[in-house]
């Protein structure tokens, strides 16, 4: 079973130069798809071998635009902030093989080193099991051919990735070993007050917000 890599960015210039030099060293397709960047990610792609893709803006457009060109058999939709565990391909092939799971993500490991984050991760690991919602910074894994017969990431500007998971039928292959996620985002604006943002959002979502109402809240 190959394996897609599908990478959205939107001025992540210098992330890709981390993250594509580690995803060179195994033998899966890498498609980056640009949403309108201005650092050049064409050549931070082509450098190290990945197919460059233009998008409209917005992560799922720029995600179903990945899987449109992709030609693997599963599907690693991946945000440029992250960090792959050793052997990933063979974690997601294991997982894969036969008829019982069709989709599944990452345990998550934030990259700060304060206490709080041990506790965060834990949390979003736990819920997830328990709900079978998945986040993208958990890294969502999924056979190419269910991809396109449950109609790909909702074209909504936030909380896709929600959305998405509901639209799966079955249950989640969770894998265990630990993908990990910048914290820059929860360390610039505060932990309590990102984690306070991140459970009103979603509660704001259960409850029927718009997704365009919420992607005003989280950017402020």
């Amino acid at each position: 079973m190959r394996i897609s890599v599908v990478v959205p960015v939107l001025n992540d210039a210098t992330l890709l130069g981390r993250l594509l030099p580690e995803l060179e060293k195994f033998q899966a397709e890498v498609i980056v798809v640009d949403g309108g960047s201005g650092d050049a990610p064409e050549l931070v792609a082509d450098r190290y071998g990945a197919h460059l893709v233009q998008s409209e803006p917005g992560r799922a457009k720029q995600m179903n635009a990945g899987a449109r060109a992709a030609t693997g058999d599963i599907l690693l939709f991946l945000h440029a902030d992250s960090q792959l565990p050793a052997h990933f391909d063979a974690l997601i092939r294991g997982g894969m093989r036969g008829p019982r799971f069709s989709w599944g993500r990452f345990d998550v490991r934030l990259s700060g080193a304060h206490p709080m984050f041990r506790m965060i991760e834990w949390m979003m690991n736990v819920r997830s099991r328990r709900t079978g919602v998945c986040t993208g910074d958990q890294g969502i894994f999924v056979k190419a051919e269910y991809f396109t017969h449950c109609g790909g990431f909702p074209d909504i500007p936030l909380m896709e990735d929600i959305a998405f998971s509901k639209r799966m039928l079955r249950a989640p292959y969770c894998i265990r070993q630990r993908l990990t996620t910048s914290s820059r985002r929860w360390e610039q604006n505060g932990i309590f007050k990102t984690m306070v943002l991140m459970w009103s959002l979603r509660l704001r979502y259960f409850f029927g917000a718009a997704p365009e109402d919420l992607v005003k809240r989280y950017y402020g």
